[in-house]
């Protein structure tokens, strides 16, 4: 990530206002993150004296029931002069009221027009740039923006004095194409384990420098089998270290180490993508629309998020960088296959790697069934007939 993109995203994450350019500079938007805006944040934008908008993903918008195709850009939504912090974080998560043809109850109150005739807009170069710098951040992905004159004093004086940062939208756009496609190696060192005690974790950093992922070696090298197992295994705080019985990831990232001991070595690759690459904020919100009856892929797109944000690059760039070419997947995901032989790593075989189903997993795993085209029809089947 450049060196102001990266300050950028500090001072959004911190809760500060930023400004955003566009091309050429014949634009400036000071926008905020929805996530942490404070009241005096609010009242900072609002001094400017021009009307306030929301920027939200195609993703929020349908949800709202304001976008309805898919390739839809991101949209600019104008807020009422009244609309307070808690309005606005509202109309950004809510899920619409039932029997609704997807209108969030916040979006009367909260933006200008009736509720049947939004003023809404594509986002501008800008304000997509500060939705990509947050979204790269993994905060809620929603601006409150303001468009100011770019020859104005007031925002000339706060750049000149620090109070706020300069960010160009080329910056991040430079930013956006390095992340998760450079990796450096950090660190490595033996780390015995319960199940391989023979293993080695070797700490590798996205050149953005914000993404830090973990490859286990587990076995000597020199004995690796070939195809040599490999997985691909994102974050899962709450499955993997807690052992959660709302997902499956905990069981499925112990199979594959027990499986390496098999037979004879492997490589897990701990990718840091919380919550199918939301982070874990945004997964704990989505895990509470849940409990209201949502599936997982509705419950993150209700917070303007696609179906699933992961990205194997990463992970790709981690197996080049250790010299593996041929592998045995350990997995039940059609597009993570895909992602790894179109990255130029030969699948071999595919080896399935099971969970166990429980009354509070089962609509997540069918949800991977239906809606994903996950291969885990077989672990369904199984668990039907045990009942």
């Amino acid at each position: 990530m450049t060196h102001k993109a990266e300050r950028g995203l500090f001072e959004l994450r911190q809760g500060r206002a930023l400004c955003v350019t566009d091309e050429g500079r014949s634009a400036r938007v000071l926008v905020a993150a929805v996530e942490n805006l404070s009241v005096d944040r609010l009242e900072q934008l609002h001094s400017l004296g021009r009307p306030l908008r929301l920027v939200v993903t195609p993703h929020r918008a349908q949800a709202m029931g304001i976008a309805t195709h898919e390739g839809e850009t991101n949209l600019s939504l104008r807020l009422g002069p009244d609309a307070t912090s808690d309005t606005i974080l509202g109309l950004a998560t809510e899920r619409p009221p039932a029997g609704s043809p997807g209108r969030s109850a916040t979006v009367p109150a909260a933006v200008s027009g009736s509720p049947n005739s939004l003023e809404a807009r594509p986002a501008s170069s800008a304000e997509s740039a500060g939705l990509a710098l947050i979204r790269s951040g993994l905060l809620l992905p929603a601006l409150v923006t303001v468009e100011v004159d770019p020859g104005s004093q007031v925002v000339t004086r706060w750049i000149e004095d620090a109070t706020i940062l300069e960010v160009s939208s080329e910056d991040v756009e430079c930013a956006a194409a390095r992340s998760g496609i450079e990796i450096t190696s950090v660190a490595e060192t033996p780390v015995p384990l319960a199940d391989a005690e023979h293993s080695r974790f070797v700490l590798f950093r996205e050149g953005g420098g914000l993404l830090e992922h973990v490859a286990v070696l587990i076995g000597p090298r020199e004995a690796w089998p070939d195809p040599l197992p490999v997985r691909l295994h994102s974050a899962c705080l709450t499955g993997d270290l807690f052992g959660s019985l709302r997902c499956d990831c905990g069981e499925q990232l112990r199979g594959s180490l027990r499986h390496f001991k098999r037979r004879g070595g492997g490589v897990l690759v701990y990718l840091a993508q919380e919550g199918r690459g939301i982070g874990l904020g945004n997964k704990l919100r989505a895990y509470t629309l849940q409990q209201e009856g949502l599936d997982t892929i509705d419950a993150d797109r209700v917070l303007g998020f696609g179906a699933d944000e992961r990205r194997y690059e990463a992970g790709v760039a981690v197996l080049r960088h250790l010299g593996i070419t041929r592998i045995e997947l350990l997995t039940n995901n059609p597009h993570k296959v895909r992602a790894v032989e179109d990255g130029g790593i030969e699948v071999v075989e595919r080896m399935p790697l099971y969970g166990g189903i429980n009354r509070h997993n089962i609509r997540y795993v069918q949800a991977k069934v239906d809606r994903s085209g996950h291969w885990l029809m077989d672990m369904i089947s199984q668990h039907a007939s045990a009942d």
